[in-house]
């Protein structure tokens, strides 16, 4: 195994099944000797797991029937390895139907370091408008923290600052989170806002150094995302 390669990012893409054949054997030879490394895909898998909620039930196939039938019955061959949750096809396809999975999964495994925060209550992943590529993700927990976490260097132009703004249904216009530092995480309480909502809007902006001065957005939308409850 390629020595170089970021163990938490190696552990995500084992996780996620988005290894090749090869990768995935020497990731599995080498989880019986790296505890850092079993650590790494254990903390993934706990972080990944509320993304089940999100994929839609679907109905099994006749064929599908058949086959779990025929499973029951005493095995002519050893049985294949038990696949785990994150290698079923049908959560991949609920997450892509829904348009999370391709901004969302690529953007935790690029971009994120494993940590192991309070569950959260609700994920954004904030995507440019027009490529929609991936570059900050929002975690808000129980107890109504918020924390934003760069995904890519955003660059900000002299006497320019990154604002971020939420806005849900209902109401009046969009509400100040603060001014957010390129490359930094930025934390705040939300507990002078109404309860966070399922599709709430979450965006940030390009404003002058202080601030937007009228108390809504006037620059235009670097990254834009809305919330999606993760339990």
């Amino acid at each position: 195994m390629n020595p170089i390669r970021d163990p938490h990012e190696l552990a995500g893409e084992y996780v996620l099944g988005t290894l090749d054949a090869a990768q995935r054997r020497e990731v599995a030879l080498a989880l019986r000797d790296d505890a850092a490394l079993r650590a790494a895909v254990a903390a993934w898998e706990e972080r990944l797991l509320p993304l089940v909620s999100l994929a839609e039930p679907v109905v099994p196939s006749a064929a599908l029937w058949v086959r779990i039938e025929r499973s029951t019955l005493p095995p002519a061959r050893p049985e294949a390895p038990v696949a785990r949750w994150w290698n079923a096809l049908g959560l991949w396809r609920g997450l892509a139907a829904g348009g999370f999975a391709a901004a969302a999964i690529m953007a935790v495994v690029v971009g994120v370091r494993v940590q192991a925060p309070a569950s959260p209550a609700y994920m954004v992943v904030l995507a440019q408008p027009q490529s929609m590529a991936p570059g900050w993700i929002v975690r808000v927990n129980d107890s109504r923290m918020l924390r934003l976490e760069p995904l890519v260097r955003t660059e900000v132009p002299a006497q320019k600052a990154l604002q971020l703004w939420t806005k849900a249904d209902g109401w009046k216009g969009p509400v100040s989170l603060g001014l957010v530092t390129p490359g930094q995480p930025f934390e705040v309480r939300l507990d002078k806002l109404p309860p966070l909502q399922p599709n709430q809007l979450f965006e940030i902006t390009l404003e002058p150094a202080n601030g937007s001065p009228i108390g809504r957005p006037t620059g235009p939308i670097l990254f834009i995302g809305r919330a999606v409850k993760t339990m």
